[in-house]
């Protein structure tokens, strides 16, 4: 495994020329996990749609397993998983059929106990033969949680993964991600949540469209406590 998952170096990303935030340096290595944080707007989610290779970065130079970020190419696809604050599923499978349909995608051996094991871990037991328009939006969020883990990785790329989960799952999320980093598992998250930073960050990084800082945990925490309620 590289000893760099992600390398970006004044990284400046926007739309139509115009930048959403300021340029942004930051590393990450296998088992660790950096959060970005800031206010709404900030572009925590544009910096890791960059990531993802969905947008092009406007300057600076942004590695992702050493070679720019493609979302089209295949080997890129079977090493990222990105779980973004949108509601992405295969709208006529039922919950169980789109997390086999994950697994089995990525070559995943046993996806039947796996997807099993998963509808359990996310409380989706109930749901598995349910459609996603008919769950509650907690529920659709746990789904595309779910998805993620259902498949091989090296990077995940979170978007404020605790949005619309109550606080037993929010630590479970927390343990899970925990456990990603043991495996050897890069995590690179946006978020809101001053606790999951630190309990799951190694180090952050403050977006703002004046600077991007880095930060430790606790600090970012701090600095989420602050944020305009």
């Amino acid at each position: 495994m590289a000893s760099v998952v992600l390398q970006a170096s004044d990284v400046l990303v926007g739309y139509g020329g115009a930048p959403v935030c300021a340029p942004a340096s930051f590393r990450l290595a296998p088992g660790k996990a950096l959060a970005l944080v800031g206010a709404n707007g900030s572009g925590k989610s544009t910096l890791l749609r960059a990531v993802l290779g969905l947008l092009e970065p406007m300057g600076g130079t942004l590695r992702v397993l050493g070679e720019a970020p493609d979302e089209r190419a295949a080997a890129f696809r079977t090493r990222v998983c990105g779980v973004l604050d949108d509601d992405a599923w295969f709208p006529a499978l039922t919950v169980r059929e789109h997390l086999y349909l994950t697994a089995r995608g990525h070559g995943v051996l046993g996806a039947n106990d796996v997807v099993t094991g998963l509808l359990e871990e996310f409380g989706l037991e109930q749901e598995q033969h349910a459609l996603p328009v008919a769950l509650s939006s907690g529920q659709r969020r746990r789904l595309l949680l779910a998805a993620g883990f259902a498949r091989p990785r090296d990077l995940l790329v979170l978007d404020e993964p605790e949005q619309r989960l109550d606080r037993a799952m929010r630590d479970h999320l927390a343990s899970r991600l925990i456990d990603e980093k043991a495996a050897g598992g890069a995590v690179l998250l946006a978020t809101h949540d001053g606790d999951l930073v630190q309990q799951v960050a190694d180090r952050a990084v403050f977006v703002s469209d004046e600077a991007v800082e880095v930060l430790t945990p606790a600090a970012a925490a701090a600095r989420i406590a602050r944020e305009p309620r």
